[in-house]
This record gives C-alpha cells, sequence and structure tokens, in this order.
C-alpha cells in the first residue's frame, strides 16, 4: 500500500509502499477512500506537537470494509463492502468513561498512544521498520487496519468525502455546539475562526436555533460560505482587536451567550473570554501547540459568573453521532459537502499543508 509517512515531526512527509498484516482479534481492514487533510495533521508535521514515530499521519477518514478479523461479526454494518467512517478515538468500553457514555475521554483506547489495542502496529517497511497509525488510525494511506469500534457504517448514499469530514472536523464543531455547550434556541453565538471545524460549528448553531450566529474570520471568502450556512452575522478580524471586539458587541446585542474559538490561538482565547457578558461561556475547540498558555482578568470572570467549556472531539459518542450527522447531511440540514474546498491526491499532501499554514482554502480532500 501507499502511505503517507512521518519520519520525525518537522519533518517533510515522504509517500511510500509498505506492508499491512492482516486484521487480528476485534479488528477490521479498511480499504481508504478519502481522508482530510486536518490541521491536527499540520501540528504534529510542523512538530508543534512531538510525539515520536514514525507515523502514517492522518485521522479523518473513510472507506469500504475489506476483511474482518477473528471475533468480528458480520452484524451491525460491519460487512465487506459497507463504506465506514473513521473515528480516531476508538473506545475500549471497559473503562469508567466508556461505561458513563464519555467515549471522548476514554482512558483505555489505543488511539492516544497510536498503537492499536494491543499496543502494536500492523503497518512496517520491506525492512521491518515498524510505522505506528496516527491515533490508531493513519487515514493518509490506501489501506488501514482498525479496531472495529473505530469503523461506523455509514447511512446509503453518504459520499466517502462526507464520511470522512465526519469523522474529525464536523462531529468536533456540531458536537461542541450540540453537546458540550447545549446551546439553546434564540442563544446568541460567535465563532471565531472558519475552518472547517468553525464552519461546522457555525452550522451546529444553525442546527439548534441560535440567533443571532456570528461568524469571524480575516478571509472575505469564509465569511460568505459562513453566512450561506447559518451566520447571520460576520465580522472581519481586523488588525485592532478592540475594534473587532466592538463590531462583534454591537451585532450581538446582549450577547454573545456563547463564544466559539476554532483555531487554538492564545490571543482569540483571550477575546473569546473577554467577549462574555455576564453568565456567558467561551468554548474552547482549537487545538493549541504544546505548553501554550492562555489568561484572562480573573475580577470580571468570577463576578460575572462566566465560565469556560474545553471540547474534545465535540464529546463525540462516534456510533450514534457518525450516523446522525450523515442523515442529517443527506436531508440537507447539514451541508457538509460545501466544506470541501479541493480534491487531491496523497502526492499533494505537503502543499495542503502550505495552505492550511496560511488558511487558505477550506478542507483538502485526499482522494484515493
Amino acid at each position: 500500500m501507499r502511505a503517507a509517512v512521518l519520519q520525525q515531526p518537522g519533518r517533510p512527509v515522504s509517500i511510500e509502499e509498505l506492508s499491512l498484516a492482516e486484521p487480528r482479534t476485534g479488528e477490521v481492514r479498511v480499504r481508504i477512500l478519502a481522508s482530510g487533510v486536518c490541521h491536527s495533521d499540520l501540528h504534529l508535521r510542523d512538530g508543534e506537537w512531538p510525539r515520536p514515530g514514525p507515523f502514517v499521519i492522518g485521522h479523518e477518514g473513510a472507506g469500504v470494509i475489506e476483511a474482518l478479523g477473528p471475533g468480528v461479526e458480520p452484524s451491525g454494518g460491519l460487512q465487506p463492502g459497507r463504506l465506514v467512517a473513521l473515528s480516531w478515538y476508538a473506545p475500549c468500553g471497559r473503562c469508567p468513561a466508556c461505561r458513563t457514555g464519555r467515549e471522548w475521554l476514554c482512558s483505555g483506547s489505543g488511539s492516544s498512544r497510536h498503537r492499536m489495542s494491543d499496543g502494536s502496529t500492523r503497518i512496517q517497511r520491506a525492512d521491518g521498520t515498524e510505522i505506528y497509525p496516527y491515533c490508531g488510525i493513519g487515514t493518509m494511506s490506501e489501506l488501514v487496519v482498525v479496531p472495529a469500534s473505530a469503523a461506523i457504517p455509514m447511512p446509503d448514499g453518504t459520499e466517502p468525502e462526507v464520511a470522512a469530514l465526519i469523522g474529525c472536523c464536523v462531529s468536533t464543531g456540531v458536537g461542541a455546539v450540540t453537546k458540550t455547550a447545549r446551546v439553546p434556541s434564540g442563544a446568541g453565538v460567535v465563532v471565531i475562526g472558519l475552518g472547517g471545524v468553525g464552519l461546522s460549528a457555525v452550522m451546529g448553531a444553525a442546527l439548534a436555533g441560535a440567533d443571532p450566529i456570528i461568524a469571524v474570520d480575516r478571509v472575505a471568502s469564509k465569511l460568505e460560505l459562513a453566512r450561506s450556512l447559518g451566520a447571520t452575522e460576520v465580522v472581519v478580524a481586523g488588525p485592532d482587536p478592540e475594534a473587532t471586539d466592538a463590531e462583534i458587541r454591537a451585532k450581538a446585542g446582549s450577547g454573545p451567550e456563547y463564544a466559539f474559538e476554532a483555531i487554538g490561538l492564545a490571543s482569540t482565547i483571550d477575546q473569546a473570554i473577554r467577549l462574555l457578558p455576564p453568565g456567558g461561556t467561551a468554548v474552547l475547540i482549537g487545538m493549541t501547540p504544546f505548553a501554550v498558555r492562555a489568561s484572562f482578568e480573573v475580577f470580571p470572570f468570577v463576578d460575572g459568573s462566566r465560565s469556560i467549556l474545553g471540547t474534545n472531539y465535540g464529546f463525540a459518542v462516534a456510533s450514534t453521532d457518525f450516523p446522525r450527522y450523515a442523515e442529517l447531511q443527506l436531508a440537507g440540514r447539514l451541508p457538509i459537502e460545501r466544506l470541501i474546498d479541493r480534491r487531491i491526491g496523497l502526492d499533494d499532501v505537503e502543499a495542503a499543508f502550505d495552505r492550511l499554514r496560511t488558511g487558505d482554502g477550506l478542507r483538502n480532500v485526499i482522494t484515493f
């Protein structure tokens, strides 16, 4: 199989021919059809999240099941030929978090160690060097072996590119609004940063019936798309933070009751917190480089009973949330397909990373 391999964080990826072992007990083999290029991949690629490799990178993918390992019954949709979206946090089903329905906090998953559940990998170079699947799935590859709990059957009619985005950015953004914050109908929302996750948060706010929905970015084309996805107001993020804040507040009325930060910058995290009215909630979605710290003025935060929420994976329970988001897309209520900016080949992944660094465009999706 061909795959994008990151030998060392901070270095360009290489496209290599690798071998893949057969699935073991509780695993499935999937032929990848689409893999999104996510900012989390860029954090790894650029050395902002230093982790020992080498890795097959990618964690936002979808494909068709080719083979079932021992113990995987062809029930519940896990049959050869079925389209599945891959979850980058395959739950163990046994730890306290899993037993209480909080799979996004699973402590027994191999995903956080970039291994299979038994601590090993199924990927090797010809010389026997072991290669690890990023987040346990390594989707920038023609083939993957993953835990069966990471392969979520999609409804008939779902496009592979849509299923891939459900596997990360859509679940993260929509879930941050509808599951983590549980934004009620009529609440005022601001979304800062309009990449795939931020635009998904805009769509989630529209689903929730929020009003107003204020989208903030420095790129005019992203603001136009946000408006078409449900934003009621848009604000161009200018060089003067105070002026940007003033424009947001003018459009928010007494809000925004909820401020979603979807970039992962200390400056915009601070902005989300300072925009809050009394009783407001800042929801931090964007992932920063390691060791980044943010700060806020404590007295008004406490005096105004403001809140900060962190959200991992939009609190996704993949087995139920992934198909639900796909059904909403098929019904025309969650236009995920509009997040796709370019369909590219595996050899174009470094160019996609360049576009991510400059904020150019939306989601690049590798198609196989």
